[in-house]
């Protein structure tokens, strides 16, 4: 693992009063160097503030600031983080809008501002010249009694961290600085802003630092400035935000009358595991400029912090507020009836057969049906619905599947399969009373066998059942439930399956029925009496996500550290590492299955068709991960979370 703590710290300013504001982000550092911050930024111009406006043409400005940054540099020595400042530098007659690098009392370089508004609110063009006047040379300079790097071209080295700089509008153009610095190497960007707000305009911004993380795999850092600059016309909010990978990890609550400081740990093992993962990002036909890279000294960040800052989502397949969720579940629900209607649209078929256990998938897979064939404009009672009771089949279910057909207007059959199962068994020899894997799987056969001989019977095709986490854990049937001729669950994890049923159940004003299928306790029902799943295979949530940082290349030890931050208050670490370690043995185990799995569509990030996103060998050993986690010391993890 590979953690670095960051802070985003918007302190109170006055305009001009460069010895205050000093003393203000001096004692800022401090704070957030007490609290293990790394690297700490401050808005853009904060020596003197922003709105100075025909103040930056007074040249007793730029000497109070030399000065200020020379205390800071003092100032510094005993403070362990790589600090960025924005000032204004004259240089050679010319002035330029920057932001500072400092650690330990070293000045470590200047950074220019290429990109200059100057339109709406914005006046800079006025005071400052672009640092494109540079032509891409990188200087050397004497400032604050020290000789630094000034240029755009510059990264700066912190352990894992590699660390690029832009300013404010250099965020904002068709291609940005930071894309140049991480095709560069940089892994983490600063942003050193004054963003005024006006309405609407946060969204916006959010908007453009997501994608730029997403599309540029890197952590972002973006601190604008607040409380204190002028209000002439303007008022400047305090947007501190920091990101990672296209996740906002952190965000600070805006319009705060007072000094403001954002802290966040980022996950640099999972930026470098997602540019591996995309190789595009590597292959990117562009001409980098060369960027020189400084060495900022030795990092004493440890693999993990004391305690991990970070919101860790319990739910990685549909995070986000209600209304993010109920929009997750309506883009997957109508990828899986476009799925559903183009598979059906092009073999020139109108018939539909699938089993109605009475249970979640199956209840989800028939909805996907229901609407794929309305939107088509056949008749639902060319969808035949099957419910078939055996053995370990419950009242419950059987009864809940009936109603359901019934409300959905399908056609509705019902196949009891007790006597053709103890034919079968009897005609193997198999004690029927040994209620084995054979026992339970003749089950699952029989079923899907049924089903196929209906499906040609009625010329139509079996629409299977089984979800993204069975299809994980190998908890199907081979050549039973694991057998379709279209999966329309496939891409759906069990715990987006709830919430989609959920949703639609509000939507068809179904709640009460599909409310009892959703409360109904998951179970295979092939053995009478209770067989719940989750007592056999491990809680659904958490199987989901170590599924989706698994599938994001996380080591073991990461997934278990972001385990416990996420379900430490629901699940002791002894829990966590137990269904942890099953998760690992059934996905290597199950891989045979996954080789031959039907067509069905991807929904998620995370997809596990043998054509697509996965192709593994099925006799891969899984001894590495199962090793890595018996190595761990859990008591020093769950304290560090």
């Amino acid at each position: 693992m590979a953690f670095i703590r960051v802070a985003a710290c918007s302190p109170l300013v006055r305009p001009a009063a460069v010895a205050e504001n000093s003393d203000t982000i001096l004692s800022q550092c401090r704070l957030a160097a007490g609290n293990a911050a790394e690297v700490i930024v401050f808005p853009e111009l904060s020596l003197c503030g922003y709105s100075c406006e025909e103040l930056f043409n007074q040249a007793s400005l730029y000497t109070a600031c030399e000065k200020a940054l020379e205390k800071l540099l003092e100032g510094s020595r005993e403070i362990d983080a790589l600090i960025f400042v924005g000032l204004p530098v004259n240089l050679r007659g010319r002035r330029y809008n920057c932001a500072a690098a400092l650690r330990r009392g070293r000045l470590l370089g200047i950074v220019p501002k290429t990109y200059l508004p100057n339109n709406g609110e914005f006046y800079e063009g006025r005071y400052f010249e672009s640092a494109e006047n540079l032509g891409g040379k990188c200087l050397e300079i004497e400032m604050a009694g020290q000789s630094c790097p000034f240029g755009t071209s510059l990264i700066f080295a912190l352990g894992q961290a590699r660390v690029g700089v832009e300013i404010c509008q250099d965020l904002w153009v068709p291609i940005p600085p930071c894309t140049f610095a991480c095709l560069a190497g940089a892994n983490l960007m600063v942003n050193l802003s004054a963003s005024n707000d006006v309405a609407f305009k946060q969204q916006e911004r959010q908007t453009l630092l997501s994608c730029t993380s997403s599309r540029l795999h890197c952590g972002y850092i973006y601190c604008s400035s607040g409380f204190g600059e002028s209000s002439d016309d303007l008022v400047w909010a305090g947007c501190n935000q920091i990101w990672e990978d296209g996740r906002l990890v952190a965000e600070q609550e805006r319009f705060q009358l007072k000094d403001m400081q954002l802290l966040a740990d980022l996950d640099l093992q999972a930026i470098e595991q997602a540019r591996l993962k995309y190789v595009n990002f590597a292959s990117a036909q562009i001409e980098i400029p060369e960027f020189r890279t400084i060495d900022c000294g030795p990092s004493n960040s440890k693999a993990l912090p004391e305690k991990l800052l970070r919101k860790v989502e319990k739910h990685p397949f549909f995070p986000g507020s209600k209304a993010q969720i109920e929009s997750c579940c309506r883009e997957v629900f109508d990828i899986q009836v476009n799925g559903l209607a183009t598979r059906l649209k092009h073999i020139g078929c109108r018939r539909c057969v699938i089993g109605v256990s009475g249970g979640l998938d199956s209840s989800l897979a028939l909805l996907v049906c229901c609407e794929a064939f309305d939107r088509l404009g056949l008749d639902r009672k060319d969808i035949v619905a099957v419910t078939m009771p055996c053995f370990g089949t419950s009242e419950r279910t059987r009864s809940n599947a009936l109603e359901l057909m019934d409300k959905l207007g399908v056609q509705s059959r019902e196949i009891n399969i007790s006597r053709s199962v103890e034919q079968h068994l009897q005609d193997i020899g198999h004690d029927i009373s040994k209620r084995d894997v054979c026992y339970e799987n003749a089950q699952a056969r029989e079923r899907t066998q049924v089903l196929m001989d209906l499906a040609n019977d009625c010329g139509g095709i079996v629409v299977g059942t089984g979800d993204l986490s069975e299809i994980a854990l190998g908890w199907c049937t081979f050549n039973g439930d694991h057998m379709s001729m279209y999966s329309v669950n496939a891409g759906v994890p069990k715990t987006l399956v709830r919430e989609i049923t959920r949703w639609r159940a509000q939507i068809l004003g179904l709640e009460a029925l599909l409310g009892d299928i959703i409360d109904t306790p998951v179970s295979p029902e092939l053995i009478p009496g209770a067989q719940l799943t989750e007592d056999l295979v491990g809680p659904y949530e958490l199987h989901d996500f170590f599924l989706w940082h698994f599938f994001r290349g996380l080591s073991p030890a990461h997934i278990f550290a972001y385990a416990l931050k996420a379900f430490g208050e629901d699940y002791t670490k002894e829990s966590v590492m137990h269904w942890l370690k099953n998760f690992y043995r059934r996905f290597f185990a199950a891989q045979f299955k996954r080789s031959s799995l039907p067509n069905g569509p991807k929904t998620c990030k995370v997809g596990l068709s043998p054509r697509g996103d996965w192709r593994m060998p099925s006799d891969a050993s899984r001894k590495l991960w199962e090793d890595e986690l018996n190595s761990l010391n859990l008591q020093t993890l769950q304290n560090s979370i």
